[in-house]
């Protein structure tokens, strides 16, 4: 077997397993608060798709998808993003896939030259395909620390010109996981600025883009970054994106890779032999999720409600930075303790919540993770609620 398999660490559900396995939880309903799996009810009209089109079920997909699905995804995101019309092309910019995750990996182990220093820089705490990606593509994965202090967000100016030259990918994910912090839009012309001067490539993980608080502030994004610069071409830049927030279609898995067609065109190459070509039906009702923005209004609808309501209920027991987007908070824990809390929390109310260490490395500060707990509101509003009175409850008691 690879021995690069040897190198990846325990996931942070099988950590949280064997926490939670060491107790028993009280008589109470279960509530998990830990996993970022929307729970919100698909659109119906996308379910309706996909009964009518399981015949396609028996032809083969192609690699680069239905021209229509990549012309949807070219029109959402034209739109979405302010980009200047026509610069975007379906056929040269836009990739379909089996959503962000799998794409994220496959694209690492499709990018990385390993003839030379390859160092991937991503945010810590971070989303840990990017770690095992980086890993398994014989890659370093250099961890840049996202302290509070500095919005949640990684200091790139802390990043010596000598890490830089040895850097050949940076990821970015804005909104972010955990903390729900957006990347402004100086900040993506920072780091474009710095991909040229030291020759990297930028994936920006975009997957929680459309969950945003205030109407009227939707986040920027890589490709729009772009534009503000005249860079029409999308050079050294990716974006990747899904329907699994966005439309409450995470067993769909669904997504799209756009940007540099110098990055697509071989990326494309390398997924034809990988086989992992979206399935036809999937791909029907893909295009009936991305011509839709009424669901997904509602859907940011939901999510604010949930976030004012456990906020009201959290704010006077936990401090947490006000999230602009996803569906996550990242509140520290009393006593600093986030494994013992996630531990404690499960065994007295029955609720799961992720430890924030679980989601981070070590650095020269420390675990930036480390006394934290990531809440995710994905349930019924009912649910969550009663989550966050169980969190407030147990607190208060330990007082």
């Amino acid at each position: 077997m690879n021995p690069d398999l040897d190198a990846l660490k325990p996931y942070p559900f099988e950590k949280l397993a064997a926490l939670k396995d060491e107790v028993t939880p009280p008589a109470l309903s279960p509530l998990a608060l830990s996993i970022g799996e929307p729970r919100h009810a698909p659109p119906a009209a996308v379910l309706e798709a996909l009964h009518r089109f399981e015949g396609e079920v028996a032809r083969y997909p192609a690699t680069a998808g239905l021209a229509e699905l990549r012309g949807t995804i070219t029109q959402w995101a034209t739109q979405r993003y302010a980009l200047t019309p026509g610069s975007l092309d379906p056929e040269r910019h836009v990739l379909p896939v089996n959503g962000t995750r799998e794409a994220i990996f496959a694209f690492v182990q499709s990018a990385l030259d390993r003839t030379r220093p390859a160092k991937v820089a991503m945010p810590n705490p971070f989303y840990q395909i990017y770690e095992g990606a980086t890993l398994l593509a014989g890659g370093e994965p250099l961890y840049l620390d996202c302290a509070p202090e500095n919005g949640c967000l990684p200091d790139l100016d802390a990043v010596p010109a000598a890490t830089w030259r040895d850097v050949q990918l940076v990821f970015v994910c804005s909104p972010g996981n955990p903390t729900g912090a957006v990347t402004p839009l100086a900040e993506y012309q920072k780091l474009i600025a710095l991909a040229d001067e030291y020759d990297f490539l930028i994936a920006s993980d975009e997957c929680y883009s459309e969950l945003y608080l205030d109407e009227a502030a939707p986040p920027p994004g890589l490709l729009e970054a772009c534009r503000s610069l005249g860079r029409d071409d999308y050079r050294r830049c990716l974006v990747f994106h899904s329907l699994s927030k966005r439309s409450n279609l995470p067993g769909l898995r669904s997504g799209f890779v756009a940007g540099d067609a110098g990055l697509i065109a071989p990326f494309k190459r390398y997924r034809t032999y990988h086989g992992c070509a979206m399935p036809l039906t999937t791909q029907h009702a893909s295009i009936v999720a991305w011509d839709d923005e009424a669901h997904v209004r509602a859907n940011r609808d939901a999510y604010r409600e949930k976030f004012s309501a456990v906020g009201e209920i959290l704010a006077p027991v936990m401090d947490f930075p006000t999230p602009r987007a996803s569906f996550y908070l990242w509140p520290e824990v009393p006593g600093g303790d986030d494994e013992a809390f996630a531990r404690d929390l499960f065994a007295e109310e029955h609720v799961t919540v992720l430890p924030g260490r679980y989601m981070s490395r070590d650095g020269a500060q420390g675990n930036p993770g480390a006394g934290r707990v990531r809440l995710a509101l994905v349930a019924e509003l009912d649910a969550t609620v009663e989550a966050a009175w169980r969190i407030r409850r147990f607190i208060e008691r330990r007082a």
